[in-house]
């Protein structure tokens, strides 16, 4: 598993720490972007790869343990998570097994909380089952029993959801509307999430786009979303 760097941390300067997970089969490279900015407006980051087509959830919460609890280490202040799509999810899971003392707050960005009927429509399929692996069967709005296991989070989640498609029968035909193509505003949302904000991006674009990652910061800082305008 490849780890990117976090920058250097000086040991009388406080700074808070953000884990980046990405979405399932994808890599660290969507998040890349988001980090940028995240590192200029002074947080150090930890941008991980691992396995999210080969392994499920509470599997690849154990392989990226390691690495979380090293650059906590290094870290003088807070650890919050940032995850896109399923890695919502990871972080969900990985708080509730390998909880950082330091736990400060969670953004989600398009993350299938509820489960996503896109997964209950192809969850069956041959081709499914081979590019999205064991992950994959866990999306569906049935949820699995590492899903179905977590405690209600007593942290801080903002939850960020898109209302774009770039996959309009899907959006269409598939999905309750509003949604991302992949993922509904609906299914997105925690009965105990602390802010929920909307933004005009699709599923994939959403760690990519300005208003997003403005808003992710915003929640980071001070707990809330900022104002739309």
């Amino acid at each position: 598993m490849r780890e990117t760097q976090p920058i250097a941390v000086a040991p009388d300067v406080r700074r808070d720490g953000v884990v980046l997970l990405h979405g399932i089969g994808i890599g660290s490279w969507t998040l890349k972007r988001l980090e940028r900015t995240l590192q200029r407006d002074g947080f150090a980051t930890l941008n991980l790869d691992y396995a999210s087509r080969k392994k499920p959830l509470e599997q690849l919460a154990e392989d990226i343990h390691a690495p979380i609890a090293a650059f906590a280490e290094r870290c003088s202040g807070t650890i919050h998570f940032v995850g896109h799509s399923m890695g919502g999810l990871l972080a969900r899971v990985y708080i509730a097994r390998h909880r950082p003392a330091r736990l400060g707050r969670v953004v989600m960005l398009g993350t299938p909380n509820g489960g996503s009927e896109v997964a209950d429509l192809l969850k069956d399929l041959s081709v499914y089952r081979a590019v999205f692996g064991p992950a994959g069967q866990q999306l569906t709005t049935i949820p699995a029993a590492v899903l179905a296991d977590l405690p209600s989070p007593d942290y801080p989640v903002g939850i960020i959801a898109g209302c774009r498609t770039i996959a309009p029968i899907a959006s269409a035909f598939v999905l309750p509307r509003p949604n991302d193509g992949r993922v509904s505003v609906a299914s997105a949302k925690l009965a105990d999430m602390a802010d929920h904000i909307v933004v005009k991006a699709s599923h994939t674009g959403l760690p990519r786009h300005s208003v997003a990652i403005e808003q992710t910061i915003a929640f980071l800082r001070d707990g809330r979303f900022a104002p739309l305008t």
